[in-house]
């Protein structure tokens, strides 16, 4: 049977973020995609993940229990928070596993703070958004979302449909976003940590090519190219091999 969640809410820059911990041992970081939460690790083998670490699984801004007031959501703020968390833990240096905007959060992070992280593995990251990513933003409204997706977000996000409706303007406005994901080769150069970077060769976001670029412009990096996934090739079915593959980088 799985170990029940330790539910925790900290304080950090105005906002109550929430998150959960699992498991014994040395501290692993996960970070969720937009829209998600932190419940998602479950189905992207949290069980593998907790037999040799302690996984803290954050809900970022204005996601699941986490609250937002202020309205702003940015990766940049998203990274900010995150360090503000690590602080008050007293985790001065971890590993971590973010799933897009989750590893586009760890790319600011380690960044703006590279003794932060020992080694990473972001999932369907891109070091800028590309035009058919942009494309696909400008699309979402959440007016013409069908029921089953709100059902599913209200499962997911506690503070009722206005939170949801806050997330999906958020998406869609990361359409006309500029310099919150703008990564260049000399900024990723600066990156410390060992990475593994994970991408689907049939991401419909981010395709392939920006997946290998984030591995050729980080020192120390490596590279997983999902054959026949999307942009997210790391769950369900695929979360074994996953969770096997992370833990194997992360042991090094």
């Amino acid at each position: 049977m799985e170990e029940t969640a330790s539910a925790k809410t900290a304080t950090v820059n105005g906002i109550e973020l929430y998150f959960e911990t699992w498991g014994r041992g040395e501290p692993l970081l996960l970070l969720h995609g937009m829209g998600g939460c932190a419940q998602d690790w479950r189905y992207a083998g949290r069980e593998l993940l907790a037999r040799e670490y302690q996984l803290i699984a954050v809900d970022a801004r204005g996601h699941g229990h986490s609250t937002n007031l202020g309205g702003t959501l940015t990766h940049r703020q998203c990274a900010l928070d995150v360090r503000a968390l690590l602080d008050q833990l007293g985790i001065r240096r971890c590993r971590a596993i973010g799933m897009s905007m989750g590893g586009n959060t760890l790319l600011h992070v380690a960044t703006q703070e590279p003794e932060r992280l020992e080694a990473m593995v972001i999932v369907s990251a891109t070091p800028y958004f590309p035009e058919q990513a942009r494309a696909i933003m400008r699309t979402i409204s959440p007016d013409d979302r069908p029921a089953e997706e709100w059902r599913a977000m209200r499962e997911r996000h506690v503070h009722g449909d206005a939170q949801i409706r806050a997330l999906f303007e958020a998406q869609r406005d990361l359409a006309g976003s500029v310099d919150d994901v703008s990564f260049t080769p000399p900024q990723l150069a600066r990156v410390t940590a060992r990475t593994l970077v994970v991408h689907g060769d049939r991401d419909p976001l981010y395709p392939v090519e920006l997946g290998v670029e984030l591995y050729r412009s980080i020192p120390h990096a490596a590279l997983w190219v999902v054959p026949n996934a999307g942009h997210g090739p790391v769950f369900l079915e695929a979360a074994e091999p996953f969770a096997r593959t992370a833990l194997a980088f992360l042991r090094e």
